[in-house]
């Protein structure tokens, strides 16, 4: 993972990122990653996916940031975008209340949500970034503390401090502290509870995120997202 040709990740991240891979808790993790897999583990995403959001969304064309903490961890579901499943996969309950906050805020309707795959989001500039990039199947946040965490927080800095003008949607505590390095005077940012259903209805059920977020990028003089996936 230190040579450059064998870092699998869009070019203009690689360029910010590059020392990252070079550096001691990448090379933990590599190794960790490794002993999990040659223990028979499964891990999700499937190795190739693990960037799956960098290489989706260039770091010159990110306009909006989606934290998530950690990818799904039942068969087929995590692909390396946060809160996203692939097509032909059951849609998660989080995802179906970012679906009807979507449809409350923005007048869409259900049919313009008939799956769970978010990539036409991350094609327009959505990042959807999960803070740790792999899992353990049926062990949710098995991967937390390994290393990904530092290796997502320099992704974040890099957007903070080389971009401007981006929206950044924060939802739920986790989110939020990750999210305590974002300049509020160079980028929106958005708070709200988590879309889980723990939780959704504490105030992330008409947070109206998805309308701020067109509005801001507007008056960035950037082309507003079309969050239908139909």
């Amino acid at each position: 993972m230190t040579s450059e040709t064998q870092i699998q990740i869009e070019p203009g991240w690689k360029s910010h990122l590059l020392e990252e891979f070079a550096k001691p808790y990448m090379g933990e993790l590599r190794e960790f990653l490794r002993r999990e897999l040659s223990s028979g583990k499964t891990i999700y995403p499937r190795g190739g996916e693990y960037f799956n959001a960098f290489n989706c969304t260039p770091f010159e064309k990110v306009k909006v940031v989606i934290l998530g903490q950690d990818p799904y961890h039942g068969p087929d579901q995590a692909h390396g975008l946060c809160f996203s499943v692939p097509q032909g996969v059951g849609t998660p309950p989080s995802l179906i209340n970012i679906f009807k906050e979507i449809q409350a805020d923005l007048g869409c309707s259900a049919g313009d949500f008939g799956h769970g795959n978010l990539k036409n989001w991350a094609d327009q500039g959505v990042l959807l970034l999960n803070s740790v990039l792999t899992v353990e199947q049926g062990r949710a946040a098995s991967h937390q503390g390994k290393g990904w965490e530092t290796f997502t927080d320099k992704a974040i800095s890099e957007l903070n401090e080389k971009r401007e003008g981006l929206v950044f949607m924060l939802w739920g505590a986790y989110a939020h502290r990750k999210g305590e390095v974002i300049d509020a005077r160079k980028h929106l940012v958005l708070k709200a509870p988590h879309p889980s259903p723990l939780s959704a209805h504490r105030g992330f059920l008409g947070c109206r995120h998805f309308s701020k977020t067109n509005a801001y990028l507007e008056s960035q003089g950037k082309s507003p997202i079309d969050w239908r996936l139909a």
